[in-house]
């Protein structure tokens, strides 16, 4: 085993992406599998099928990846041989995530008979609430994906980050007829597979995955970058779920665009889409938007009303701000997303079945929600089954200018159809090196506030240009540009340019960062004039010496180079070395 472990380990230090590390790792960890069938009384009558990496750093879900026993390479979520989507085939269950999580060991699943049990000696499912009901799954969907690919036995180790922090799973599946109800191999081996688990996961954890190709855009989800497109794999998984999806991520984001997404790429798309966004009930009139009331039911209510649950008959719900819900609300939620039926205040007998698939949206943290007593434990579980974190804006910065010219394009299109728009390059720049606490909320804000001056200023013609000074002006009512700390702007940057780096594999040189100093001092310049820019900048000396003009070339200079690296058509301040000239 040594020998095995030693030529894993270097084969993962020469890998360059998760995915490459992830194959080596899975492949290793079927070798053990089948190792610890042939050396088992079921020899010649079980067959190890698949294992899958799940990486859910915080909770939410960010790769997953699946190898057939055989196949040359990983796959990663969504896609199936030829390129097919293939639905469910990665998910597992989210009652072993939560095992996995609490005793930080491996646990076993009987899937027949919807048993799962933790391998640490002392840790006991039965009778955890938080975990499971009697010890099995918390949800029959889990079971019926594993039936579904033929897995009858399913082990689920912790992948561990230094320091003991769980942050995703690896999952083996097995098919053995012959061991239904009986101890399989897996808790005997538990601690050779949970080395090579433990071996591997440093680099499952830091390397990067492969450049996602460019996404399919479309009216729901019409940009998408290299921070989402790694995200839209797993979302299209996602999607195909009857079980809830929990969206978190700050206000604005755009977690209700999402969830729409997904609601188009499901079974129910033709069903309708329905948003209860709870920020805007208040807590007394909670219970009455989601279920509906009768006539009389409180003062008030003059005649009957329909809830959320009901609109959304047939689609999606998608329930925002989930952790405004307050506590007598979240005790009716909890038992329609375990009985699937609810009943309207005021109605005397009976409850309606509910046809609904439930997403949840929240920009909160939940579990520090539950350990504060706000949220209820027991339905924390039931909407964390399917977690994905969406990026704020800040995190997404490639997405920035894109995402500008749609909602300009958009707005210019319901003012004048007929007309045309655009911003100029430094307008985008600008827009690009702001921080967005707000989000695309505030984005939007802000390019529908520069439209207004770019029309006031061109006398509402069809033909509108955004200049850098419309941005400017437009973000001078909200505080100055960029109102972050300067060390949070230059983390944000650095990130971007890392980001960057990753993507092109190499082909961004380190030296290309020295342009900053070109972009500060171009923008000093465009904002206070040469002589006063180099002054502020504390290069007083240049201009006494007639120096400037020669150092801010040679800066600017730097700044094209970088933007032709980069395969943009040049710099934001070309026409200032054009003035120069």
């Amino acid at each position: 085993m040594h020998e095995k472990l030693s030529t894993l380990v270097t084969a993962l230090r020469r890998a360059g992406h998760f995915d490459e590390a992830a194959t080596l790792a899975l492949r290793g960890m079927l070798d053990v599998a089948e190792e610890a069938v042939a050396s088992s009384r079921y020899a010649n009558r079980a067959r190890v099928l698949r294992g899958m990496v799940h990486l859910r750093p915080g909770d939410a879900y960010r790769r997953l990846v699946s190898l057939e026993r055989g196949a040359e390479r990983a796959r990663p979520a969504g896609l199936g041989e030829g390129g097919l989507e293939e639905g469910a085939a990665l998910l597992t269950s989210a009652t072993a995530w939560r095992s996995v999580v609490r005793h930080r060991c491996g646990v076993s699943i009987d899937v027949n008979l919807g048993s799962l049990e933790p391998h640490a000696e002392g840790a006991e499912v039965e009778g955890d609430a938080a975990l499971a009901e009697g010890g099995g799954f918390s949800s029959n969907e889990s079971r019926q994906r594993f039936l579904v690919r033929q897995a009858s036995h399913v082990c689920v180790l912790p992948l561990r980050a230094p320091g003991g922090e769980v942050e995703g799973m690896i999952s083996l599946e097995a098919d053995c007829p012959a061991a239904v109800g009986r101890e399989f191999v897996w808790r005997e081996w538990n601690e050779t597979l949970q080395l090579v688990a433990d071996v591997a996961a440093p680099y499952l954890l830091a390397l990067p995955t492969r450049p996602a190709a460019a996404a399919e855009v479309d009216e729901f989800l019409p940009v998408v970058g290299t921070a989402m497109a790694g995200l839209l794999p797993i979302l299209r998984v996602f999607a195909q779920q009857e079980e809830t999806l929990l969206v978190s991520g700050a206000t604005g984001a755009g977690k209700s665009r999402l969830a729409r997404w997904c609601h188009q790429r499901s079974d129910r798309s033709k069903g309708p889409f329905e948003v209860l966004d709870l920020v805007t009930v208040p807590e007394d009139l909670q219970m009455a938007e989601l279920f509906g009331w009768k006539k009389g039911a409180f003062t008030g209510s003059v005649r009957d009303n329909v809830g959320s649950v009901a609109r959304a008959e047939g689609g999606s719900l998608f329930i925002d701000e989930i952790d405004k819900l307050s506590l007598k609300a979240q005790a009716g939620l909890l038992h329609l997303l375990e009985e699937r039926s609810y009943r309207p205040l005021g109605e005397g007998t009976g409850e309606k079945r509910a046809d609904v698939r439930f997403i949840i949206g929240t920009n909160a943290n939940l579990l520090e929600a539950v350990r504060a007593g706000r949220f209820r434990e027991d339905l924390y579980y039931r909407v964390n089954v399917l977690p994905i974190r969406m990026p704020p804006l800040d995190e997404r910065r490639d997405e920035i200018p894109l995402w500008a010219r749609y909602m300009v394009n958009r707005r210019h299109r319901e003012r004048v159809p007929s007309g045309s728009v655009r911003l100029t390059e430094g307008a985008e720049w600008l827009l690009s090196g702001c921080s967005w606490p707000g989000n695309l909320r505030q984005l939007d804000n802000i390019v529908r506030r520069a439209y207004t001056l770019a029309m006031v200023g061109q006398g509402g013609s069809g033909e509108v240009v955004l200049e850098e000074r419309h941005v400017t002006q437009a973000l001078s009512y909200d505080g100055p540009p960029g109102a972050k700390p300067l060390s949070e702007a230059l983390r944000v940057a650095a990130q971007a340019f890392v980001q960057e780096a990753q993507r092109r594999e190499g082909s961004i040189d380190l030296d290309l960062a020295d342009a900053f100093r070109g972009f500060v001092l171009g923008t000093a310049v465009r904002q206070l004039g040469r002589d006063e820019a180099f002054r502020v900048l504390g290069r007083e000396n240049l201009v006494r010496n007639r120096n400037h003009h020669k150092a801010f070339k040679r800066e600017v200079e730097k700044v094209d180079t970088l933007f032709k690296a980069l395969g943009e058509a040049g710099s934001p301040f070309a026409d200032l070395l054009a003035s120069e000239e």
